[in-house]
């Protein structure tokens, strides 16, 4: 049998802010989770306009993406089965402020600030373990420039 095997593509914001780091707490069929705000690529936008967004519905926070790191990563749900491959795209950046009178996107609980030594002691209630991962190559100063990814202008036309 011939199955094409396609990635899922994720975008996540790493936002640290005088040595906490900000986190959306989540509604997810295990109950409540920690996360990066993170979702997945819409179609027509970058990696970088997907992350933005992202952020914006997740924290009702603007972001303006500086640097990135690439992650692929595997998981198995356990009640399933299922197998998914995900390409992440974790971008750290500039937060500015809250959008006043703007909800947070359906599931998103609240946010919260956590220190490293939180975000490390939480592990049982990350989502995903790139949270972690993501957090500590952030702290190690893991950072590439967005010039990294390039997204042709056909991305932005109509079908």
């Amino acid at each position: 049998m011939n199955i094409r095997w396609k990635p899922s593509v994720t975008v996540a914001a790493v936002i640290e802010r005088d040595g906490r780091f900000l986190l959306v707490e989540e509604e997810t069929r295990d109950g409540l989770m920690l996360n990066n705000a993170a979702g997945h690529l819409d179609p027509g936008e970058s990696p970088q306009q997907g992350c933005a967004r992202e952020t914006l519905e997740e924290t009702a926070h603007r972001f303006t993406p500086t640097a990135l790191v690439v992650y692929l990563s595997r998981s198995r749900e356990t009640d399933t089965g299922a197998d998914f491959t995900y390409l992440r795209f974790a971008f750290c950046g500039g937060l500015g402020e809250r959008e006043p009178g703007r909800t947070l996107d359906t599931g998103i609980v609240r946010t919260l600030w956590m220190t490293p030594e939180e975000v490390r002691a939480s592990r049982e209630r990350h989502r995903s373990p790139l949270l972690l991962r993501c957090m500590e190559d952030y702290l190690a100063g893991a950072r590439h420039p967005l010039s990294l990814v390039t997204t042709d202008e056909s991305v932005y036309r109509q079908p």
